[in-house]
């Protein structure tokens, strides 16, 4: 019965700490808590970034849209998605844009050890590297939920974590060009990095088509203020 009560005593623990650390760390606290962690850069760019691909359907479409505006942006890339589509990681790559890890799988790490989070970085980046030949320099956890195991596993793999600034909430059924315009400006601004995503993997289907219809607004957009794109290791964050 002690045994069993010790056990319990300690997940609890283990579940308190990793709330405490999402409570400062996640993207929703993170304006007040951890503003680095937003990668506002300098005041003449912004930096497009998506996450959870390669996706052999919707990422060709985004990198030709991007191509033909002359825009580079940073794939937040999940492990087993590469593992699928090496090809299109390495496109990704050959067509200029900048690699980062997204993790291998996309579950939520606030509900993981810090072991299996050390273990899902090491995978992602492995993927990555077999597929591409490049090591990714950035890294974005699931959902925006950093935790102390992530802030450890990040340093010890020379990684720097990024969240973002604004985001087009793009994975929802409801998404539309409309609604993920009104959800990136809300927070928009020169510097801004920006969330959207190149695949549904994890989102509701189709939801990628709101993404495509978006982006020559949001191209427009930047224009208009003047601000060009960034890859973020341009972005001077």
């Amino acid at each position: 019965m002690k045994t069993s009560t010790a056990v319990l005593t300690l997940a609890s623990t283990r579940v308190a700490l990793h709330a405490a650390s999402f409570l400062t760390h996640s993207w929703i606290l993170a304006p007040y808590t951890a503003p680095w962690l937003l990668g506002d850069g300098h005041p003449q760019s912004i930096a497009l970034t998506f996450d959870d691909g390669p996706d052999p359907i919707s990422t060709p479409l985004l990198l030709d849209l991007l191509d033909a505006n002359d825009i580079k942006a940073t794939f937040f890339m999940l492990g087993e998605m590469v593992d699928r589509q090496p090809g299109l990681a390495r496109d990704i790559l050959a067509r200029g844009h900048e690699l980062g890890t997204h993790g291998y799988w996309h579950k939520n790490h606030l509900i993981r050890s810090a072991r299996s989070i050390r273990y899902d970085l090491a995978r992602a980046l492995a993927s990555i590297e077999t597929a591409t030949g490049t090591r990714p320099t950035w890294y974005r956890p699931p959902y925006g939920v950093v935790t102390r195991a992530d802030l450890t596993a990040a340093h010890a793999e020379g990684l720097r974590l990024v969240l973002w600034g604004t985001w087009g909430r793009d994975w929802r059924r409801q998404a539309s060009s409309v609604s993920v315009m009104a959800d990136l400006r809300s927070r928009f601004h020169p510097g801004v990095t920006i969330l959207l995503h190149d695949s549904d993997c994890t989102s509701y289907p189709g939801s990628f088509q709101a993404t495509l219809q978006a982006l020559p607004q949001l191209i427009d957009l930047a224009h208009s203020q003047r601000l060009t794109f960034a890859t973020l290791s341009r972005h001077g964050i």
